[in-house]
């Protein structure tokens, strides 16, 4: 498994396999070899964000899957959950919580989870922080060792909305989705950064440009070649010595007209858009 913290700090690279959904999980870990990757993070595999189900199927239990990844020299930073903090129902719950089995065998120390949410209003926040506080009572009752991580992506993605729920969760883990914050929010990466700086071990990397696509009123395209501030960014890293994931979030399974992972993965290593590489 890859670790996140070193007495080096040092930018680790990763790849979520929403860019390869389609690959079964030993292809994935081969892909991310091939490229000089060191760690995926797990959002779908074998054509299914199923996870749960996959695994059981391919693997049998949660000690196979463990056996599987002993033996890969590419870690795995993340499974990648459906749960929004705002919207948490009980069978949502649940459905999380059917991936701590597989998590705590295979030694995979975070649990993404959305925000959700819209507005970023006092009873969003409230329902957040309840969400929270569910899962850390249920993790220290179980003994759970794996992390609760939360990205950036829906209403965390407003103008000074990180702040805000920082004082009301401090200690939260967060997924900082850069391009989220930066597209969706119109904030700046390099002032973001300074909000999530204390809390953020892993980000998500992806570039666009402003026109209009099928879905989405801009269009993600290969990594050095849209509008991202990439090289602002990267500075803000270095200059705080981050050593944590930076991972490409290659939205194919979503957006089938991009193409594959691996060329979006020799651009950004040919481009030098891509710290880690």
């Amino acid at each position: 498994m890859i670790a996140i913290d070193s007495d080096t700090p040092r930018i680790r690279s990763a790849f979520s396999t929403l860019g390869c959904a389609e690959l079964e999980l030993n292809e994935a870990l081969e892909l991310a070899a091939n490229h000089g990757i060191e760690a995926i993070e797990i959002r779908a595999l074998g054509g299914t964000v199923d996870l749960v189900s996959y695994f059981t199927e391919r693997f049998g239990s949660p000690a196979g899957l463990a056996k599987v990844l002993e033996g890969s020299p590419v870690g795995v930073c993340a499974f990648n959950t459906s749960l929004r903090l705002v919207g948490a129902t009980a069978q949502a719950k649940e459905e999380f919580l059917r991936y701590l089995p597989w998590a705590e065998a295979a030694g995979v120390r975070s649990l993404r989870v959305f925000d959700g949410g819209e507005t970023a209003d006092q009873s969003e926040l409230a329902e957040a922080s309840a969400t929270l506080q569910w899962w850390r009572e249920t993790a220290a009752r179980e003994g759970f060792r794996a992390a609760m991580v939360i990205e950036t992506h829906d209403f965390l993605a407003l103008p000074d909305a990180i702040p805000r729920f920082l004082e009301i969760a401090p200690d939260c883990a967060l997924i900082w989705d850069t391009h989220h914050t930066w597209r969706k929010g119109g904030q700046d990466p390099v002032e973001t950064w300074k909000q999530v700086r204390r809390n953020t071990h892993h980000l998500h990397v992806k570039d666009s440009v402003s026109r209009p696509g099928p879905r989405l009123p801009y269009s993600y395209v290969q990594p050095g070649t849209g509008e991202f501030p990439m090289t602002a960014l990267c500075s803000a890293l270095g200059a705080d010595g981050y050593g944590g994931i930076v991972s490409l979030e290659w939205e194919r399974l979503w957006h089938q007209d991009l193409p594959p992972l691996s060329s979006a993965l020799e651009a950004a290593r040919r481009s030098g858009w891509w710290p880690g590489l």
